[in-house]
């Protein structure tokens, strides 16, 4: 196949192109700069670099005209943010019998009536990020169930791996978190530790994206989730990563305003929008129709995760920190 990454450096793309290389499909990686993927491979060698700045490109009203003019069998959109940038990219695609595969977010959902989280739970998102993305999954939808275009959308959990940091016991990005686990300090999480976080390796979010490929019919218009098999929540998260470095996890709970109050803004204002939402997603719905089966399950995506850091040196080494 020939197949358009749109965003294919980034955290998922870094582990996507050397999946479609490898399967032998003709690939053309799109992103706004030639910076380096976060994972070195030498499939990027075989792969036909575009530069892009798609939000200058939408204003001007090129952007899917020159997506269209590659005429791929497949196009893998990675960063569609607003609808209005879906509905421009599906123009020059109607009828055309180019797929559009779509990443999402399990945003689309907000607070859960009952966990897991099904595909067609009623829908409660919640701020600018969440509510966009159910608006485009809407706009594609709409297009295939009415035989316009041949398009699926896949909703990725909290996305996690070696290269960048990754959401934390606490909900949040605060490196300072790993290190007080791993030194046996005393770590504050918010109110009982109960809410959850849903983690997936970028890996398994590149393998359902070349699962999307070549779906079966009655996948075609479908949203699917693509997480680890099971979600964390926060106090188990908490002891699990400081088992990583033989010690018992030191916490204490306090209300989530207190625990607002004795964290930076930035760091409080991230959990709060994971424990709010605090996602279990069910992964049937991919396992049946396309087949997804995660590798990694949450602690073993983060565990991954934080020895990068830590080897990158952007964590202290603790010792015993390089058993798990």
């Amino acid at each position: 196949m020939r197949i358009v990454v749109i965003g294919a450096t980034g955290h998922v793309g870094s582990y996507l192109i050397p999946r479609l290389v490898g399967a032998g499909h003709e690939v053309l990686a799109m992103s706004r700069g030639l910076r380096s993927p976060y994972r070195a491979d030498p499939a990027w060698q075989q792969v036909v670099r575009i530069t892009a700045d798609r939000e200058a490109e939408d204003a001007a009203g090129t952007f899917a005209g020159r997506i269209a003019d590659l005429k791929a069998d497949v196009v893998v959109d990675m960063v569609c943010f607003t609808p209005e940038s879906a509905r421009q990219l599906v123009e020059p695609l109607r009828r055309s019998g180019t797929m559009l595969l779509s990443c999402g977010s399990i945003w689309v959902h907000g607070p859960a009536a009952e966990v897991p989280v099904t595909e067609d739970a009623p829908r409660h998102p919640l701020g600018s990020y969440g509510i966009g993305k159910a608006a485009i999954e809407t706009v594609l939808h709409d297009e295939s169930r009415s035989r316009n275009l041949r398009s699926v959308v896949l909703h990725p959990g909290h996305i996690s791996g070696p290269g960048w940091p990754v959401i934390n016991p606490a909900g949040n990005l605060d490196p300072g978190i790993w290190q007080r686990l791993a030194a046996g300090e005393r770590v504050t999480l918010p109110n009982f530790g109960l809410e959850t976080v849903h983690h997936v390796h970028a890996d398994d979010v590149a393998q359902a994206f070349t699962l999307a490929l070549d779906p079966p019919p009655s996948a075609i218009g479908e949203s699917f989730h693509i997480v680890s098999p099971r979600a964390l929540t926060l106090r188990g998260f908490a002891e699990a990563a400081a088992r990583w470095s033989g010690k018992e996890a030191n916490l204490e709970f306090v209300p989530f305003e207190q625990f607002r109050q004795m964290t930076s803004a930035g760091h409080a204002d991230v959990t709060y929008e994971h424990i709010s939402r605090s996602p279990s997603m069910s992964i049937a719905k991919a396992a049946q129709l396309l087949g997804y089966v995660p590798r990694y399950t949450s602690l073993q995506a983060v565990a991954e995760a934080v020895r990068w850091l830590r080897d990158a040196g952007q964590l202290a080494r603790t010792p015993g920190a390089d058993s798990h």
